[in-house]
């Protein structure tokens, strides 16, 4: 029910100092982050924002605006933490409230919700947006009256909004008051013909009535007003079912399945149609899809194995009714089924035993019921309950369409790369700009050493082409020819060797470089690199790169890309053992101990790799890159909000990969 937050800035005030703190022009920042705002450049906004927050701490309108930002990136935690500073900085702010009232709503956050919405109205009583945003809060309560009564003063303030329609609509529909609900919804659309919401909601009161001839024409109405949104699709799929237009219903479902593959929900109906149709192959390859997704949904394995059932395949089918009573424990008609195909496959006795422990569990049920409850049908024949579609009821959005808190099964978790120490002018400028927020005094004498090569630190493998390589090789075979005493062209030409995949001979000039100078801290570092990217290069020449997955169970384990379990994990122990020796030469260089988290993931070693993490960060507190992976591994080991609050923080420090993950781990639909 909410959207983006609107940039409501002609009404706040710039308050800016008149001297500048740092020599920064605060003025020019506070504009240039606005602007970017009004531009939906939320990134660059963030580093705007960024700028003068550490310029001035205690400028409560850039945590304001820097919390809208994040706030329209899906970064709901994010959002939070700045709107609590700006009003710790400013208690009579009552636009971060508000804002923060809305963000509590996304986090559902309803109770905190309301009582900031009071203070916001305390303060500015006559704001129509916070009858609006309390009226949501109550909704989510399901205090429908108070929502009805919110709403009501909404609209005289702003009679011609028709979201205010719509959503009164909807609270009238959940006190059962489906007139006055459809009433609200034509004036919505009266108010505002091209908005889509108005006629997607009312297609589905028409649905419910069996209208489906209306119904067909709201859903295709709110389809050409707004062709990205599934929901739209997916209703209009089930009015096409309703109506006996199988083929319509399956075009809508692959039309919502192309704007959310993950979508659960449809998923499951779509399997559930196809094996209608007799399309068994295509159904079990849905309802395989949706199990991926939401693994602990009963629904899924009952109704799959039913068509392992028609396909003449009772071992499957015996998988999946087992899988169906693990999960549900007293699903009799499970039992049923399986001792059907037990006995498909000859096997009387364990038949027996599943058909013996339904019709106990049936008896049992029914002691508790009276003779004459209708429930007692339902619970002995529960196929009727089981195979049919999941309609207007269902709750679209939640992709645990049972209300199960389940995570996608199998999500790879993609760490940011390795640092490593490049060679090249134009790797080092740009190394600079980040390199500048920390300093080591070694590695800055180190860097003067080698200075005619440029040498930077890099997240990643520099992109040269052919010719700047070859120069670059050149360069260092003559700095090899000219002093051969020197470690340093060795350490070059190793690292661009290591660059084009020439792991072998990269490690030989490593340990020529080392056989020079010993207790280069640095080049240990980059042979560590070099060592991890070999084991990790041998892997993938048959396509089975390590990854790190998310089990349903909870368990940890590394995989091969190709979805095989490996039952050994590749060793990086040369290069872990590479690493220590750099950090124990080197015990304040904070890119050593992010490389060693990443290798420690890598080893399956997830708590290690947080403290390594932690370290790094503590080094350098503006590594963005450290508190991203940081947060993954806590939201793979299932700490999901101490994960979100480090992937949060790495966006604020400009890490744009933070977002997807947010949206995908850390928004709550």
């Amino acid at each position: 029910m909410y959207r983006k937050i609107a940039i409501i800035l002609l009404f706040l005030p710039l308050l800016l100092c008149q001297k500048s703190l740092a020599q920064i022009n605060k003025e020019y920042f506070f504009m240039k982050g606005t602007s970017e705002l009004i531009d939906h450049k939320y990134t660059s906004a963030i580093e705007s924002f960024n700028v003068l927050i550490k310029a001035d701490t205690g400028m409560h309108n850039a945590y304001f605006r820097r919390a809208i930002a994040k706030y329209n990136l899906d970064d709901y935690i994010g959002a939070l933490n700045d709107f609590n500073k700006a009003i710790q900085l400013n208690p009579v702010f009552t636009y971060a409230y508000y804002y923060r009232a809305i963000t509590h709503n996304n986090l559902g956050n309803h109770a905190e919700a309301l009582r900031d919405l009071e203070e916001a109205n305390s303060l500015r009583p006559e704001l129509p947006g916070v009858y609006y945003s309390r009226a949501l809060s109550y909704f989510f309560l399901q205090q429908f009256d108070k929502a009805i009564s919110d709403f009501d003063s909404f609209l005289r303030y702003e009679p011609r909004a028709s979201e205010g329609y719509v959503n009164r609509g909807t609270c009238k529909l959940f006190l059962k008051d489906t007139v006055s609900a459809l009433n609200d919804y034509n004036r919505a659309i009266a108010m505002n013909r091209y908005d889509a919401n108005g006629y997607s909601r009312r297609g589905r009161v028409y649905a419910m009535q069996d209208k489906n001839d209306l119904a067909m024409q709201d859903f295709n109405e709110a389809i050409r007003l707004d062709t990205t949104s599934a929901i739209n699709y997916y209703f209009r799929a089930i009015t096409r079912y309703n109506s006996k237009d199988i083929s319509g219903a399956l075009s809508d479902f692959d039309k919502v399945l192309a704007l959310d593959p993950y979508n659960a929900l449809t998923l499951y109906n779509r399997a559930l149609m196809l094996s209608q149709t007799g399309d068994y192959d295509r159904a079990i390859e849905s309802y395989t899809q949706a199990a991926d997704i939401n693994p602990g949904n009963v629904l899924i394995y009952y109704n799959r194995a039913a068509v392992y059932l028609e396909k003449q395949m009772p071992r499957q089918a015996i998988e999946d009714y087992t899988m169906a009573i693990e999960i549900y424990p007293d699903f009799a008609n499970a039992y049923l089924n399986r001792s059907y195909a037990k006995r498909m496959r000859g096997d009387m006795r364990g038949a027996k035993q599943d058909y013996d422990v339904a019709m106990k569990k049936i008896a049992e049920h029914q002691s508790k019921l009276s003779t004459d409850d209708s429930s007692i049908a339902a619970y002995a024949d529960t196929s009727q309950k089981f195979n049919q579609l999941v309609a207007f009821d269902a709750d679209f959005g939640n992709k645990n369409f049972t209300g199960d808190n389940l995570q996608y099964r199998r999500v790879d978790i993609t760490l940011l790369p390795l640092f490593r120490l490049a060679v090249d002018a134009a790797v080092a400028d740009d190394s600079r700009q980040r390199y500048s927020a920390y300093f080591n005094h070694d590695f800055e004498n180190f860097r003067q050493l080698a200075q005619a090569l440029r040498v930077g630190v890099v997240n990643g493998k520099p992109v040269r082409d052919s010719r700047q390589y070859r120069q670059l090789v050149q360069q260092c075979d003559r700095l090899i020819d000219s002093l051969s005493s020197s470690s340093l062209g060795y350490f070059a030409k190793a690292s661009l060797l290591e660059e084009q995949n020439q792991y072998t001979t990269a490690l030989t000039y490593y340990r020529q470089a080392l056989s020079i100078d010993k207790s280069n801290a640095f080049y240990y570092f980059n042979r560590s690199v070099a060592q991890s990217e070999m084991v990790d290069f041998i892997s993938s020449i048959d396509n089975s790169t390590q990854t790190i997955v998310l089990e349903s169970d909870n368990s940890t384990s590394m995989k091969r890309r190709g979805g095989q379990s490996e039952t050994r994990a590749y060793s990086y122990t040369e290069a872990i053992d590479d690493l220590r020796q750099a950090i124990a030469l080197q015990p304040d260089f904070a890119y050593a101990y992010y490389n060693l988290g990443n290798l420690q993931c890598s080893s399956n070693q997830m708590p290690e790799a947080i403290g390594s993490y932690t370290s790094a960060i503590a080094l350098h507190p503006g590594m963005g890159e450290a508190y991203y992976n940081r947060g993954l591994v806590q939201i793979y080991l299932r700490d999901t909000e101490k994960g979100c609050l480090d992937v949060s923080k790495s966006g604020e420090l400009g890490v744009k990969e933070a977002y997807n993950v947010i949206k995908r781990f850390c928004t709550k639909k």
